[in-house]
């Protein structure tokens, strides 16, 4: 019989365009080699050109589901992507505290505020929820630059500006932090930094000229859960994720009449 791989969990929304979201969080964890397993919390109406329409999943029913995986199949690493409202996310972290997700099982928070077309996929008032009581659950967070300004009120354009807000995130509770540098256009270089309270690793790779990366931060945060669930530590992961997103946004194509998602379809082999 063969062994039970690696399970992964992801906490987040449904893209109907299947190139952001949980799509592409199963997409990556299959790529890498991980079970995937999905907790559903909200449904969008989206393609290519953006999203027009959104319905939130009742919060007990989000929690059931991670219930229903965390205590029948188990759980080695879990991820949140669009988590849309306060009641969800509270719902979510009382679902996660039952189950040791958090704590000793590996929590990746990519706080999903607004897609790449600007459309808003979180309340305002939940961003409170978020720095109270997500984010201190969590083995690791990822923001994107705009992500970075709604959570602490940093807007970074330089190094300097990242390194303040990645020190900020951690204060909030974190214990690891990903300021992601991709929205800095004005580098023909891509930087992230990690951040653990004490030391900085910069990961810096070549920036694409493609406008086809649609579902590229769900599909960092989904490559490094799947390395944390086979037991990787987090820089290992984080640097594994850097490499994996680079030649998935290397492999991203177009779709439809707008932006076209990155490309997860295969594992590498390191």
């Amino acid at each position: 019989m063969q062994a039970t791989p690696p399970r992964a969990l992801t906490i987040a929304g449904s893209d109907s365009g299947g190139g952001a979201g949980l799509q592409a969080d199963l997409r990556t964890f299959f790529a890498n080699g991980v079970h995937g397993m999905s907790a559903v919390t909200a449904v969008t109406v989206q393609n290519s050109v953006g999203v027009s329409d959104v319905s939130e999943i009742p919060p007990s029913v989000v929690a059931a589901q991670i219930r229903a995986v965390a205590t029948d199949i188990g759980v080695d690493a879990a991820k949140t992507g669009m988590l849309a409202t306060t009641e969800i996310i509270m719902a979510i972290v009382a679902a996660c505290d039952e189950v040791g997700i958090g704590t000793s099982v590996p929590l990746v928070v990519d706080p999903v505020a607004a897609s790449m077309h600007g459309d808003q996929l979180l309340r305002d008032e939940a961003l409170e929820a978020y720095r109270t009581e997500l984010l201190p659950r969590a083995t690791l967070v990822t923001p994107n630059l705009d992500e970075v300004r709604l959570l602490v009120g940093i807007d970074v354009t330089n190094a300097d500006e990242q390194r303040q807000a990645a020190k900020e995130l951690h204060a909030l509770g974190a214990r690891w932090v990903l300021v992601k540098g991709g929205h800095m256009h004005h580098d023909p270089t891509c930087t992230d930094l990690l951040y653990d309270g004490n030391d900085f690793t910069e990961l810096t790779g070549p920036r694409y000229d493609t406008k086809h990366t649609h579902g590229g931060g769900d599909t960092l945060a989904a490559s490094i859960t799947a390395s944390l669930a086979k037991g990787t530590s987090v820089p290992d992961a984080v640097a594994h994720g850097k490499r994996f997103i680079e030649r998935s946004v290397q492999a991203s194509y177009p779709l439809g009449a707008g932006v076209g998602p990155v490309s997860p379809l295969w594992v590498l082999d390191d």
